[in-house]
């Protein structure tokens, strides 16, 4: 049995920009990936609404610090053998941070933590990395996102080469998810059910072969 964690944010959560609520469960990308990997393999959706790659979001009802929350997520984890990282889109935030490149040091951070994290499980070495770079925002006219992440769409169209660069720097797995899927106009940051079942669907040949399936 392989066990697969999917850290991520609102993406990875399922945040439907049409209902303002959550996609049906079936829809969300871990779980079609999921359905795709089969019974040998679980999946664990590890999805936050707002988290960030290594920032305090100081207004947040909870800590959305994906760097101070990650340790503990891997313990209660463990083990693991693949780990999935899509963070950065709320990075995008000027509040927060507002620049990719402060999205791909806070990205290297959270690499760096399960690289070298205290597994409680005796192994030779700990789980693979797969880094996947969210699509990038797009114009909306919901005024309020376009505000939360104003000059988001211009620095977030940087995030899957810099990605890229950091993986191949680091060792670690890499997909674009801009390459199938695409957000939506309505608020500017978020994926429709299709789109994120293609997501899910997508990475599931990548994962596959990290896991040596």
């Amino acid at each position: 049995m392989k066990t697969v964690l999917c850290y991520g944010d609102s993406l990875t959560w399922g945040y439907d920009a049409e209902g303002a609520g959550r996609h049906a469960f079936s829809d969300r990308w871990p779980s079609v990936l999921a359905s795709a990997l089969g019974p040998e393999v679980t999946v664990i959706a590890e999805g936050l609404n707002g988290r960030t790659t290594a920032y305090d979001d100081h207004l947040a009802d909870c800590d959305r610090n994906g760097a101070r929350i990650l340790p503990t997520i891997l313990h209660s984890h463990d083990p693991l053998d693949l780990v999935i990282i899509m963070l950065g889109a709320n990075d995008m935030k000027p509040v927060i941070c507002g620049q990719a490149f402060g999205a791909v040091m806070g990205m290297e951070r959270l690499i760096d933590l399960v690289r070298h994290h205290a597994w409680s499980v005796d192994r030779e070495e700990g789980p693979e990395i797969l880094i996947v770079s969210p699509p990038p925002l797009c114009e909306t006219a919901n005024a309020a996102f376009a505000a939360m992440f104003a000059g988001g769409v211009e620095q977030s169209a940087m995030l899957a080469s810099l990605y890229r660069d950091l993986a191949d720097e680091k060792g670690c797995g890499f997909f674009d998810a801009g390459s199938v899927a695409r957000t939506t106009p309505l608020d500017g940051v978020h994926l429709d059910a299709e789109n994120t079942r293609a997501l899910g669907r997508a990475l599931e040949p990548v994962a596959r072969m990290m896991l040596g399936l």
